[in-house]
């Protein structure tokens, strides 16, 4: 979501807006950043809240009374953040839609219908679309704010399936943004940087590198992306280039006991891999995510669920050839517009494994689908895009 803030941020300021940010805690500028470390879905008291929220159909009496006392703290940080900048629209990252933090979500709830204050709901995933949400003590709050039924507030979904489901779970309609990257701006070629990537990962030049860029969680299901590592019977290395997040350890720990089982080279290297270049505090070099595309010679992406699939378009924008599962928003939204990958379904196949093999064999044929790919990603999900769509959301709010 940061990413997707990132590039509304850089368009919106484009077409002549001014930005700042509400937040637990903030890369952007001083000086435009409102930090409230409360906000945080991080902070030990709203984890704990979270836990306690979502373990049970039941919760107490001083659970009740913790979320509000959060939620009283955070509407007055909000009324500050608003008077502070004096702002005309609120765009709500997720924070209305998926709840990682109930008295965020109840907060801006109670805000927005205090002033009317005109807001874009941006919605990546839905509690729904969760399975660990449905063990609930919390159901009330998320019929009330998650997300919540406002006229001030308009809805922007990232896929048509959620616009569909959006409408008939709460009756209001939403408006598809798919997320976007900035294809007018071609990715940068790699550079003595970038070529320092494999020797620090001690891929060997011989060797493939075959990249997992997602985080370590189940519904990533990178047990197949192991599986077709294994079976390629090429000399491969899996690289993973980001963490587990909020969702614990214990499937990292599944998945390192199975590449030991398959005796597949497996690299859990989320401490090399950054938003931005950097060095580790013991001085090592940290890469970009841009990096790890460059330097990749095949992306897998095995996800059973995903919002819209981001890994998807860093792989069509880096020109990278790609082994998919064909989830169900791809199916929908993004397959029939032309994208070439190689796709599997519920597992991987021989023919999954024949193709991705041919590919890494066959550079030129790489070369041809990725091509393809980088132009129509252009054509559909460029900065253009997001451009024009949130120019007409602007305007039916009366703000552009």
């Amino acid at each position: 979501m940061s990413l997707e803030t990132r590039k509304w941020s850089k368009v919106l300021t484009d077409l002549g807006y001014e930005c700042f940010y509400f937040a637990g805690e903030s890369e952007w500028p001083e000086e435009r950043s409102y930090v409230v470390p409360e906000a945080h879905f991080d902070h030990p008291g709203i984890r704990a809240l979270h836990q306690d929220l979502f373990d049970d159909y039941r919760r107490t009496r001083e659970t009740s009374g913790a979320v509000q006392a959060y939620k009283i703290i955070l509407k007055w940080h909000l009324y500050r953040f608003v008077e502070q900048f004096d702002l005309d629209l609120l765009i709500a990252e997720n924070a209305l839609s998926l709840p990682m933090h109930i008295p965020l979500g109840l907060a801006l709830t109670e805000f927005i219908a205090e002033t009317g204050t005109p807001t874009i709901g941006h919605h990546h995933d839905f509690a729904w679309e969760r399975p660990r949400f449905k063990v609930s003590a919390a159901s009330d709050y998320q019929m009330g704010a998650f997300p919540p039924v406002l006229p001030a507030i308009h809805h922007v979904v990232i896929n048509s399936y959620a616009a569909r489901q959006l409408a008939l779970r709460t009756g209001v309609s939403a408006t598809v943004i798919p997320n976007v990257m900035d294809f007018d701006q071609p990715p940068p070629r790699p550079d003595d940087f970038t070529r320092q990537l494999r020797p620090a990962l001690g891929i060997a030049p011989d060797e493939y590198f075959i990249l997992q860029p997602t985080r370590v969680v189940p519904r990533k299901r990178i047990e197949l992306a192991i599986e077709l590592v294994r079976r390629l019977d090429l000399p491969c290395t899996l690289v993973i280039s980001h963490a587990s997040g909020d969702e614990g350890t214990a499937y990292a720990t599944y998945l390192r006991e199975l590449a030991d089982l398959l005796g597949v080279r497996v690299l859990f290297a989320a401490d090399r891999f950054g938003y931005e270049r950097g060095q580790t505090p013991d001085g090592l070099p940290v890469f970009s995510l841009a990096d790890a595309y460059l330097a990749a010679d095949l992306v897998t992406y095995p996800s059973t669920v995903e919002g819209f699939g981001n890994a998807f378009l860093e792989a069509i924008y880096y020109r990278r050839p790609i082994v998919m599962s064909t989830y169900e928003i791809f199916r929908r939204d993004i397959h029939p517009l032309g994208f070439e990958v190689i796709g599997f379904d519920q597992f991987i196949t021989d023919e999954t494994v024949s193709k991705a093999r041919e590919i890494l064999r066959n550079p030129e044929r790489a070369n041809a689908m990725t091509e393809k790919n980088f132009q129509l990603g252009r054509r559909y999900y460029s900065f253009r895009v997001l451009k024009d769509r949130l120019q007409v959301v602007l305007h039916q709010m009366g703000l552009a």
